[in-house]
């Protein structure tokens, strides 16, 4: 199988490269992080005008019909960069609800100004309780006349206090734990009753918590059919879970060149510590678990845009668990090699070791994906 990206394909990661190098360095990125926003404008805005934030839509929407691999392609080069702008909640995952869920009208009304970058989208599906499990919903909405009222808690909702779009999950039957009954909603964040309470993460985003407090919707708002949401959620779930284990692949790789390159400067008892034998061995390490996770981002891009079936589901659980391990490997294995130096604030490293602790912790960590390896093994 050739793994080769083709020439349209690395012109694509060409260009995201060049945009990251040009109008991202670190110390840029530490200050987009301190701002009200959380992230560039400017870049977001580049991102649209140059179509990146059009890749994974249809051509007949403004997109550029791209496939988990050109996604691939975007995602990581935007890991290298440690850039933060909600891409994968907005472009892949938001953008992906409504392309699967939406009717003609919704897709028509909202999806060209996310492919344009106009439009920035918030996917609020989890909930304090969830812990990983996006069909263990609370929230609740009820008929309410020819419309709904939705009453409710949404947690660590990525991007959600800049967001002028939420997609939120809610219960319209079934138990809070049941993967039935579950429905999505497309929410202007402004309405009366929504209120978001804004914080910081721990690798440099922004993030909030979305109250709903009797807030009420048309009928227009409801994406898809009613109750028949569980198997949308999974699937868009799945595609992102591609979209960050590339991601992960883009800080594996500079994390560690940036540890490489410490052993070689760093000296003591007048010689570089990259002679001693007991770190060489430990940088194989690391380049070994980046190589087994960079084949696992590649398995998953490929399976990425497939219909869903059990497969899928294995190989997507697959890559989560390895490149989870990996990046928590290359993150503790770094800061070890590196010192004191590794955990400084002013030191990219420590930046991109939270960012790969976090992103083996969304959408479930290397743990929750193994046990559903092993169950999707059982049932064959």
């Amino acid at each position: 199988m050739d793994f080769q990206l083709n020439e349209e394909q690395q012109m694509l990661q060409d260009t995201v490269a060049r945009m990251v190098r040009g109008e991202y360095s670190f110390e840029k990125r530490l200050d987009f992080s301190e701002t009200e926003l959380g992230y560039s404008a400017d870049f977001w805005k580049q991102l649209g005008e140059l179509g990146i934030t059009a890749v994974p839509f249809p051509e007949e929407l403004g997109g550029f019909g791209g496939t988990g691999v050109e996604v691939q392609s975007v995602m990581t080069e935007l890991g290298r960069g440690l850039c933060l702008e909600p891409y994968v909640q907005s472009v892949i995952l938001g953008g992906g609800l409504i392309s699967q869920a939406g009717n003609d009208d919704q897709k028509d009304h909202w999806l060209p100004g996310i492919a344009g970058g106009e439009l920035q989208v918030a996917v609020a599906l989890q909930e304090p309780q969830s812990h990983y499990d996006l069909h263990r919903v609370e929230t609740r909405a009820e008929r309410s006349g020819d419309g709904y009222t939705l009453n409710g808690r949404k947690a660590v909702v990525i991007g959600g206090h800049s967001a002028g779009l939420l997609v939120v999950s809610a219960r319209t039957s079934g138990d809070s734990d049941s993967a039935e009954g579950l429905s999505l909603f497309a929410i202007d964040p402004k309405v009366d009753g929504v209120e978001r309470r804004s914080y910081p993460t721990n690798d440099g985003a922004k993030g909030c918590d979305v109250f709903l407090d009797n807030v009420r919707l048309s009928a227009d708002a409801l994406l898809g059919d009613e109750g028949k949401a569980g198997p949308v959620i999974e699937y868009q779930a799945g595609r992102a879970i591609a979209a960050l284990c590339a991601e992960a692949v883009g800080c594996m790789e500079e994390a560690n060149k940036l540890t490489l390159d410490y052993l070689k400067q760093r000296k003591q008892f007048g010689v570089p510590i990259g002679s001693f034998q007991v770190l060489q061995h430990r940088m194989v390490d690391m380049m070994s678990e980046l190589e087994q996770a960079r084949s696992m981002a590649i398995l998953a891009a490929s399976v990425a845009d497939n219909e869903q079936s059990t497969e899928r589901r294995r190989v997507l659980a697959a890559a989560k668990n390895v490149i989870g391990r990996a990046g928590q490997f290359i993150s503790e294995s770094g800061i070890q090699m590196h010192g004191g130096i590794g955990m400084t604030w002013e030191y990219s490293f420590a930046h991109y070791a939270k960012r790969l602790i976090l992103i083996n912790h969304q959408l479930g960590d290397d743990d929750h994906h193994l046990e559903a390896f092993a169950s999707l093994l059982q049932a064959g």
